[in-house]
């Protein structure tokens, strides 16, 4: 079952009844009590300072595997919350992790950026773009990308998506579509980093990945051939509103949708959130010996 993504812009207290998220909103607000059955919440994101949780919430939001993603003051994802663990065998799942080949690693890296390039040189087509040099690229690829093949793709990529006069340069800080794309990727990552928990996975924990100060290591790999679904988001939003910039409710709205975006694995439709689970439950496979390819979607 696809879980509901709730996004809280305003003040409000959020607190936990007969097994729901029950939503009060203060008398100025002028807004009737609300509630949502915890079990049907896949992502809540609290984006005002005047938001309060109970603690026997938070605790039945973890219970459920719920990613809970926290704004800073400029209104962009800054943490998250997942539980510690949520798969029955968690610790058996976590040797075979921790215990994994270098080979078996960088095999598997490989495979996500073949998975990374080949989406985005679909991106490509699907508006109109010629992607030979994204093809040349794929077959470059080699066990663990020592040459980076993936920057090199990325760098043509990025220079090709908005148009060639649009002058785009992909940057964390930067303004625009930059700004859309962080929020959507933050987004994503909270989708990846909740699949991998409910896996058995520890997040921290990359095949590639290492950044002491990167939490979520693995999500951060794992999420490199999804990043295009935000990317098809993100230059819809664009073509249909060329004068935003800003992050507004609007945008904010459209990028929530990421997680119910229709993808195709191995043939078989179903929304990205589902997909994702897909994905790391046969990187939970490769980690336990039983099969060597992890399922990534088809961009089409």
């Amino acid at each position: 079952m696809i879980k509901r993504t709730l996004y809280f812009g305003n003040p409000c207290y959020l607190k936990k009844k007969d097994m729901q998220m029950n939503i009060e909103f203060p008398e100025k607000e002028n807004k009737p009590p609300a509630s949502v059955p915890i079990e049907d919440i896949g992502i809540l994101v609290l984006d005002s300072p005047h938001i309060t949780l109970t603690n026997a919430l938070i605790a039945e939001l973890n219970q459920n595997n719920v990613a809970v993603i926290s704004c800073d003051a400029q209104h962009l994802p800054f943490g998250l919350m997942l539980p510690m663990f949520s798969h029955h065998a968690f610790t058996e799942k976590m040797y075979q992790q921790l215990e994994s080949s270098l080979p078996l690693k960088k095999n598997l890296w490989q495979q996500t950026i073949v998975a990374k390039i080949s989406n985005q040189a679909a991106m490509l087509r699907s508006v109109g773009i010629n992607d030979a040099k994204m093809q040349y690229y794929i077959g470059l690829v080699k066990s663990g990308d020592p040459q980076n093949v993936e920057g090199r793709a990325a760098a043509f990529y990025w220079e090709k998506l908005f148009g060639a006069n649009a002058c785009f340069t992909r940057d964390r800080e930067g303004d625009g579509p930059n700004a859309m794309l962080n929020y959507g990727y933050a987004i994503l990552l909270a989708i990846v980093a909740r699949s991998l928990v409910a896996s058995g996975l520890l997040p921290a924990v990359g095949i590639h990945h290492r950044n002491k100060y990167n939490p979520w290591c693995l999500a951060s790999d794992i999420m490199e051939p999804y990043r295009p679904y935000v990317d098809m988001v993100v230059l819809q939003i664009v073509n249909e509103n060329p004068e935003i910039e800003d992050l507004t409710p609007y945008i904010k709205k459209k990028l929530l949708q990421i997680p119910v975006v229709d993808i195709i694995i191995d043939g078989n439709s179903s929304p990205l959130m589902v997909g994702v689970q897909r994905t790391t439950a046969s990187l939970s496979t490769c980690f336990e010996g039983s099969a060597r390819r992890i399922l990534y979607p088809e961009f089409n």
